[in-house]
Parts: C-alpha cells; sequence; structure tokens
C-alpha cells in the first residue's frame, strides 16, 4: 500500500510511536505475515535503523514470550523479514536471545532455525560472533552447532576465537555430550586449520 512509504520518512522516534500506536507488538500472526511481505516489496528498501526498530517492534516481544514452537504464521513472517533485513534482524534478535538468562529453549531452537534454513552467509558468520562474544552456555552450544552445519568459510579471526573459546571453555564443559560433538565437528571441518 502507498501509505507504507511513509516508514521510509519517519525518523527512529517517529516510527517507535507509529508502531506503538499501531500497535505492531501484538497484532495477528496472520496479518504480521502480510505486514512483511508489503515490507518486501517497499522501494526503497528501509534503513537500517528503521529495520532494526520494526525488527524489535515486530518480533522481540513474540520471540521472548515463545514456550512453545513459533505458529507458522509466525515462522513465515520471520523468515521473510530476515531474507531482507538480515544484518539488523540479527543484531536486534539474536542478540536478545544470547542476553536472556536460562534455558530459553523455543529461542535457541528458532535461532538454529533460522541459521540453518534462513540466513545469508554474512549474517551467519554475524550469529557465531555475537555467540562468541558472550559466556559459552549448554544452551548456546546447538548455535554453534547449527553455523557449522552450514559449512561457511569462516574468517581466520573469527575461526581462531572460535577455537580460543572452545579451549577455554573445556573445563566448564568436562561432561557435556553436546559440546564433544562441536570439537568432534570443528576437528572433522576444519582439520587443515586446527594445529
Amino acid at each position: 500500500p502507498p501509505e507504507l512509504h511513509i516508514l521510509n520518512n519517519c525518523s527512529p522516534g517517529q516510527l517507535e510511536g507509529l508502531c506503538s500506536f499501531l500497535q505492531l507488538s501484538t497484532c495477528p500472526e496472520h496479518l504480521l505475515v502480510c505486514f512483511c511481505s508489503w515490507l518486501l516489496a517497499l522501494t526503497p528498501d528501509l534503513s537500517y535503523t528503521s529495520a532494526a526498530i520494526l525488527a524489535e517492534q515486530l518480533f522481540l516481544k513474540r520471540v521472548l514470550s515463545l514456550t512453545q514452537p513459533p505458529s507458522r504464521h509466525l515462522m513465515a513472517a520471520l523468515t521473510s523479514f530476515s531474507s531482507k533485513y538480515s544484518q539488523p534482524f540479527c543484531r536486534v534478535l539474536v542478540a536478545a536471545v544470547l542476553r536472556e538468562p536460562g534455558e530459553g529453549a523455543e529461542q535457541t531452537k528458532l535461532v538454529c532455525e533460522l541459521v540453518e534454513e534462513c540466513l545469508e552467509p554474512d549474517c551467519v558468520r554475524l550469529v557465531l560472533s555475537q555467540v562468541l562474544g558472550v559466556p559459552l552456555s549448554e544452551k548456546l552450544l546447538p548455535v554453534v552447532q547449527a553455523v557449522l552445519g552450514r559449512q561457511e568459510v569462516l574468517p581466520p579471526e573469527l575461526f581462531d576465537l572460535l577455537v580460543l573459546t572452545l579451549c577455554r571453555q573445556a573445563p566448564a564443559f568436562a561432561t557435556s555430550l553436546n559440546y564433544a560433538k562441536l570439537v568432534t565437528a570443528v576437528l572433522t571441518m576444519y582439520q587443515t586449520q586446527v594445529s
């Protein structure tokens, strides 16, 4: 709809106010899919800041409150939005999931699914750097495993950070099966780089 062009002309504060006025954070999920498909068609593309605000307003509360797998509508909306605005999406959503204390099993599964099926290679690397920027926990090991499963070429500094983190954290994961699988995957996939 032509009205959506206003999104390109809003200041960050105005955009937050507009999202609040439209109650985007609580709109029904089938409408969320429709809204995201409109965003994909919008020209010119949203600015990074606007996309980050929309990622937060549209998805953050929904994702952080998941206690069961996301509905197909929510998954479709997430996939659609992240296909075009993956950098701001990762910086807002993935970062929030990583900061959340506790188990966060559904959130972790969701991030793994997005890494495995939706995100572009540069965003997969961004997710890995975000994970390695916080203390590793049992909850985050599947995310690293999902990144490795993509078999992307990692820049040397990111690969070094991965190996260093795995080495430093080894004592904390002495009895972890997931950690053992992760180390095995690194040794198998990157055997020429590991000394």
